[in-house]
């Protein structure tokens, strides 16, 4: 959606989501929905499901059992570009660019793998360049930029699919502190700014609690806990996934 446009509310829901890995349950019986305009932020200890989690929801995994919709339209056993078209978007830990390719042209990309017409994907194109500060870089090689707008680059081109919702896979890996607080900033304001839900997996903590009203908790793939940052710091389960049981 172009920055600045209004559109219905959607809904996210995700209902008794499994994925099980030889026997294994990477993902168990997890649930959770999200509006246009939240913010969801998705937590949990190295290997608790999350990034298995987002890759059954973005359709790069099929399901074992449970569902996936958008606003009622099953989402989940579709192909991962039929998801995209209904409206689900993602980036990855490690960064996919076609670093060969400017700044630019990868948004283009981007834009047009959603049947967008070459014309109206250089004015997207452009319009997230500027938005997510990006315009300077415009005609440079994208390996060539630094890595925080990398991270950004990445934004850009899930944002050119004019998604409903977003999944940032780690956006501030490898970011320092300064570039986190500038990072948390730009997100804050995504949901009104383009009336999408985003969904966040991170281990930066500082940046979670202040970016994310609601927060959902993920160990050994089951739901530990859902709610405010404050009720998730105060919850004894999760102080001991993280921190590991003091008996």
């Amino acid at each position: 959606m172009e920055p600045g446009a209004t559109a219905p509310s959607s809904v996210l829901e995700v209902a008794h989501l499994c994925k099980s890995f030889a026997g294994l349950k990477a993902v168990d019986d997890v649930s959770f929905t999200v509006s246009t305009g939240e913010i969801l932020g998705l937590i949990g200890p190295n290997g608790s499901g999350k990034t298995t989690l987002v890759n059954v929801v973005t359709g790069l995994l099929p399901a074992t059992s449970g569902t996936v919709h958008v606003d009622g339209h099953r989402t989940s056993g579709r192909k991962a570009y039929r998801v995209a078209r209904a409206g689900i978007a993602r980036t990855f830990q490690t960064i996919r660019l076609f670093r060969e390719l400017t700044v630019r042209e990868n948004v283009e990309v981007a834009s047009v793998a959603q049947g967008r017409s070459r014309r109206n994907a250089v004015r997207i194109a452009d319009e997230l360049l500027a938005e997510l500060g990006l315009e300077p870089y415009s005609g440079t090689l994208a390996g060539e930029i630094p890595f925080a707008h990398q991270r950004k680059l990445e934004m850009a081109r899930a944002l050119a699919m004019e998604p409903r919702f977003v999944f940032l896979d780690e956006p501030a890996a490898g970011l320092n502190e300064e570039e986190s607080d500038g990072l948390t900033h730009l997100l804050k304001g995504l949901p009104s700014r383009f009336g999408i839900g985003l969904i966040v997996i991170e281990h930066d903590m500082r940046l979670m609690m202040n970016l994310c009203p609601r927060l959902h908790v993920l160990n050994y793939g089951k739901t530990i806990t859902e709610g405010t940052p404050a009720e998730v710091r105060a919850n004894e389960e999760v102080v001991t996934a993280y921190l590991g049981s003091s008996a």
